[in-house]
């Protein structure tokens, strides 16, 4: 640990010298091996109140492991209007549950503006487009006020997600993405979920182990690939958050 808060004393007195991503970079390299509450300590002690969350609403297990760390901290919860209603009472919850401030990011059109002006079911036509304009653009604006953010994801998800970094340089909004769990397994997820008590979604007892917008999630038989119920035929595997 104190090896830990040297660090994070050497990162704030470099700050004004070193270049974003030199920080990055060293934190990356330090942290790899670090339990990730130890990951997100640094986190929060480096970017304090520029450090949000987002959050999907599969489940509560970052949102349970941050704000240990950082109560109070701001979650961005992505309301594409496409999302199942379980997934909204799952917000719902984490709002009465947790010590967080969940705050509901909304695409600059609403869905029958979205018909209005491109058609229906765009997801169906051109699902790229459709999370673009309902995920990825309304994220970036969100994100807008904040040096940092943390995500969920983890390296055994998909073949896309292989190579992150506990710490690295989201190049594309110029600042920094934190991803505490990145090296767990399944079993380490649901191994803390059940340790814990952590809120889940309730249609992941319903065969639902990733879930997205509902027009364009499916359920998963048993052995299938947990994520192959997302954009099940239409040759995409991620909504472009992550890439």
């Amino acid at each position: 640990m104190t090896a830990l808060v040297d660090v994070e004393i050497g990162l704030r007195q470099q700050r004004g010298a070193l270049d974003m991503q030199d920080i990055v970079e060293s934190a990356a390299r330090f942290l790899e091996d670090a339990p990730a509450i130890e990951i997100i300590r640094w986190a929060a002690a480096t970017f304090g109140d520029r450090l949000c969350l987002t959050a999907s609403m599969s489940d509560a297990l970052m949102i349970d492991l941050v704000s240990r760390v950082k109560p109070g901290v701001d979650v961005l919860f992505i309301d594409t209007g496409y999302h199942f209603a379980e997934t909204i009472g799952t917000r719902d919850a984490v709002k009465q549950v947790y010590d967080v401030n969940v705050i509901d990011v909304k695409p600059s059109r609403t869905v029958a503006e979205q018909e209005r002006d491109l058609g229906p079911r765009l997801f169906g036509r051109n699902p790229d487009l459709c999370c673009y304009l309902r995920k990825v653009e309304p994220l970036n604006r969100a994100l807008e006020p904040y040096l940092a953010w943390v995500s969920g994801i983890r390296r055994d998800e998909s073949a896309t997600r292989a190579g992150t970094k506990v710490v690295e340089w989201d190049a594309k909004r110029q600042m920094v993405k934190i991803n505490p769990i990145a090296r767990w397994t399944q079993d380490d997820v649901d191994n803390y979920m059940a340790d814990n008590g952590v809120l889940i979604n309730p249609l992941h007892y319903d065969d639902y182990p990733s879930i997205g917008c509902a027009p364009c999630t499916r359920q998963v038989a048993p052995g299938e690939d947990p994520r192959s119920g997302r954009w099940a035929g239409m040759g995409k595997i991620e909504c472009g958050i992550h890439l």
